[in-house]
């Protein structure tokens, strides 16, 4: 037999709520006496029609694969090979798609760790999904009655935070694509929602000054760290789940110890609010600092830098070990919204107000490459998928933008 037993009954339990809902009643009794079924939970209703169209997508990409393996098989038959360093790959306008369907800014957008699928939120109040190879829309997450201010996967991609203006922070089952728990504990608008990497803890930054700890199998708040002046506009994890960075209008970057509950640097140098945050990859290149030094990047370290976009219109690289500011990146004309480093370390990526994309050489201290007029409107946030790789950016101007690196 192809299905184990249990595998066999998830089966039956599929096509008999698939038979009831769709009114086949004779049918679905007729199945339900001779499997000798009990009636399917509410909570996993239409899991057949999931299954069905997840294998029909994943049909549509084979087809696809195997088409594009076929050109560039005929291409490397018939074109010379031209010298490239793995791991360059950098984001090339046009932009591959550009998906629409939200009807207000879009505030945060995230790739999935193992599919081909990105989420994306908005102030319409809704976390949309979507299938980033193909552009296509898949469905639409509600549960929110505010702007949805950020969205993070956990580590598996089985489940995804958001967090809102209304207050609350919604844990979401990716499998079945339901809200399984709604936590309440901030006082004012929640910022950003992050996973630890574990992912059995979520930390969240909010306008009331706190930066919250929760557990995720109960939804308790286990912590409450305090020592921002200002609203906390955005945190990040380190990879190796210990730390957490923060910042926000009282113009400070902090870090955190998770385990102690303990801020060990308060970073000051931006003379404006902080909008964002990324930890740099494992390996870096060495960063010649203003202060004379030259600062290298530890092999297999977990976090060796911190980037930082602010309102000042300048990115900041940050020595984690030191707090010390290494190095200053002046280019945009505008508000810095988003910031996130290409997997190979050399690069950082920054999205912005002034509408554009810029590519900067972290070793060099500049932009090597601009995206200009890359939505119409400000540009909110960025995310890099390294297994494709693509970048993905989100405007004000209601739009998601799939960029192919090459």
């Amino acid at each position: 037999m192809v299905l184990t037993n249990k595998q066999k009954e998830e089966l039956h339990k599929a096509i008999l709520d698939y038979l009831r809902t769709n009114g086949l009643n004779s049918a679905a009794d007729a199945l339900q006496a001779e499997a000798q079924l009990e009636e399917l939970d509410p909570k996993k209703t239409g899991l057949l029609e999931k299954k069905w169209t997840s294998v029909i997508r994943l049909q549509r990409k084979v087809l696809d694969l195997e088409t594009k393996n076929q050109q560039l098989q005929e291409e490397v038959g018939s074109k010379p090979q031209r010298n490239k360093g793995a791991g360059e790959e950098l984001p090339r306008p046009p932009e591959a798609y550009t998906l629409t369907g939200h009807r207000d800014n879009i505030t945060s957008v995230k790739f999935h760790p193992v599919f081909s699928i990105i989420a994306s939120a908005s102030q319409d109040a809704t976390i949309k999904i979507w299938d980033f190879e193909t552009g296509e829309f898949e469905r639409t997450l509600k549960g929110h009655t505010d702007f949805v201010q950020c969205i993070d996967f956990d580590h598996t991609g089985n489940n995804i935070v958001s967090c809102s203006a209304d207050l609350t922070i919604k844990i979401w089952d990716f499998t079945t694509f339901e809200c399984v728990k709604t936590l309440h504990g901030h006082d004012h608008n929640i910022s950003t929602v992050a996973f630890l990497p574990s992912g059995d803890y979520i930390a969240s930054g909010s306008r009331d000054k706190t930066i919250k700890i929760w557990e995720v199998q109960t939804g308790y708040c286990t912590k409450t760290l305090r020592g921002h002046e200002e609203w906390v506009r955005d945190l990040i994890i380190s990879p190796d789940g210990s730390t957490i960075a923060s910042c926000g209008h009282d113009k400070t970057v902090r870090l955190w110890d998770i385990a102690k509950g303990e801020c060990t640097h308060v970073m000051r140098d931006h003379s404006h609010y902080i909008e964002c945050l990324a930890f740099s990859p494992a390996t870096l290149p060495s960063l010649d600092a203003p202060d004379g030094k030259t600062y290298k990047g530890k092999a297999g370290a977990a976090a060796n830098f911190l980037a930082s976009g602010s309102r000042d219109k300048t990115i900041k690289i940050w020595e984690t070990s030191t707090g010390i500011c290494v190095a200053t990146l002046i280019g945009h004309d505008n508000w810095v919204q988003g910031v996130t480093w290409h997997p190979n370390g050399k690069y950082l990526l920054s999205v912005s107000d002034d509408k554009s994309i810029k590519i900067w050489d972290i070793a060099q201290g500049r932009a090597v490459k601009t995206i200009n007029d890359a939505h119409s409107h400000f540009v909110s946030c960025v995310d890099f998928n390294p297994r494709t790789p693509t970048l993905a950016t989100g405007g004000v101007d209601d739009t998601i933008k799939i960029w192919n690196c090459r």
